[in-house]
């Protein structure tokens, strides 16, 4: 009972998160890319290619062009994904034909940048939602297993294709444009997505170890691991070293600057240094991404 309790499609947040994504894709289609006869990648990206090509209705395009995908999506990740992925697209289509966003600029600069900006929000606020309006992500993972390359490699070479062939059907400006407004929306998806608490690991090698530890779990509440090392190993005392503690903390992308500052007002001497943690999961880790 408890498990079909929680297995509905949609929740509250799922919808408000679909609908945001259709209002933010259409407005960027409607009122920057499609009157400027501007491009993006992906399957959104063949879709504007080929309206400027044969003047195809664009809405059609999408939900033709995405249907192989999101069939796969229904199949090869889970029957929600697919569901709400089919949703937002056919919503995309129906405000691409009803709802007469204004043109607002026609500076190629402004095109590309807020184009790609509202695009990639509307792509980041979909994935929150639990679905996608474009299936080139789709083709990645597919494509990954296969191939042993990265979905961002996967996905960069299929966008280059789109952007070579923009630049021979269209003009060359008209592909570089493209490739602008493809970066600023891969950029702002990884921000929606990724959101400012985008989580950091920091570790911390000093030789006030215990004390540094005792402040992060007992004051700022986090999760540590503690490895175990040498330090020393200098030019001109090689034989020299001692047993260190090597901490190592995850923290949001805000903490990092005061966790610096705590650790230095300790050890002035310490050595820090972080990495960007992508999908941390498990511990006190909370979750941000929603899959």
């Amino acid at each position: 009972m408890s498990s079909k309790k929680h297995d509905h499609l949609f929740s509250a947040s799922d919808v408000i998160y679909l609908i945001l994504s259709v209002i933010s894709a259409s407005f960027a289609l409607k009122s920057f890319l499609v009157p400027n006869h501007f491009l993006d990648g992906g399957i959104t990206g063949i879709s504007l290619l080929l309206f400027e090509v044969y003047d195809w209705n664009l809405g059609l395009l999408l939900i033709i062009l995405n249907i192989p995908f999101v069939l796969l999506a229904f199949f090869k990740v889970n029957r929600k994904f697919g569901i709400r992925s089919s949703l937002t697209i056919v919503l995309i289509a129906i405000m691409l034909y009803f709802v007469p966003f204004p043109e607002l600029t026609h500076d190629k600069l402004l095109i590309a940048v807020f184009g790609g900006f509202f695009i990639g929000i509307g792509i980041g606020l979909a994935m929150r939602g639990g679905g996608t309006f474009d299936g080139m992500e789709v083709i990645a993972q597919l494509t990954m297993k296969k191939s042993g390359f990265s979905i961002t490699e996967i996905i960069l070479g299929l966008n280059m294709i789109i952007f070579i062939l923009a630049a021979i059907f269209l003009k060359v400006d008209t592909a570089l444009y493209a490739i602008l407004t493809y970066i600023i929306a891969g950029q702002t998806t990884k921000y929606v997505i990724e959101g400012i608490e985008a989580y950091t690991g920091v570790t911390i090698i000093s030789a006030n170890s215990e004390e540094i530890k005792r402040v992060l779990v007992l004051t700022l509440s986090k999760g540590i691991t503690v490895y175990k090392g040498e330090r020393g190993f200098m030019k001109e005392s090689f034989e020299v070293s001692n047993e260190v503690d090597i901490i190592f903390t995850i923290v949001t992308r805000l903490e990092v600057r005061r966790l610096r500052n705590i650790v230095h007002s300790i050890d002035p001497k310490a050595f820090i240094f972080t990495q960007t943690v992508r999908e941390p999961q498990g511990g006190i880790v909370k979750e941000i991404v929603k899959h």
